[in-house]
């Protein structure tokens, strides 16, 4: 787990911390009836998770393409 963590860099772990961050958002606004917050902050939160998928799985290629 320490060798993902520590290819991942800065810009990506901020990117799952905000998705992260919209997901609760999204989680109690859903419970606390704000429909409309809800769901716009679980599409937040959608878009930043596969946005941070893609560019992880391009960094870990990256580290694999640059080993000798």
């Amino acid at each position: 787990m320490n060798s993902v963590i520590s290819h991942m860099n800065r810009k990506e772990i901020a990117m799952l911390y905000y998705a992260l961050v919209f997901f609760v958002v999204a989680l109690i606004a859903g419970v606390l009836g704000f429909g409309g917050i809800a769901g716009a902050s679980a599409s937040i939160a959608q878009f930043l998770f596969f946005l941070f998928l893609i560019l992880f799985v391009i960094s870990l290629v990256m580290q694999v393409v640059r080993r000798p």
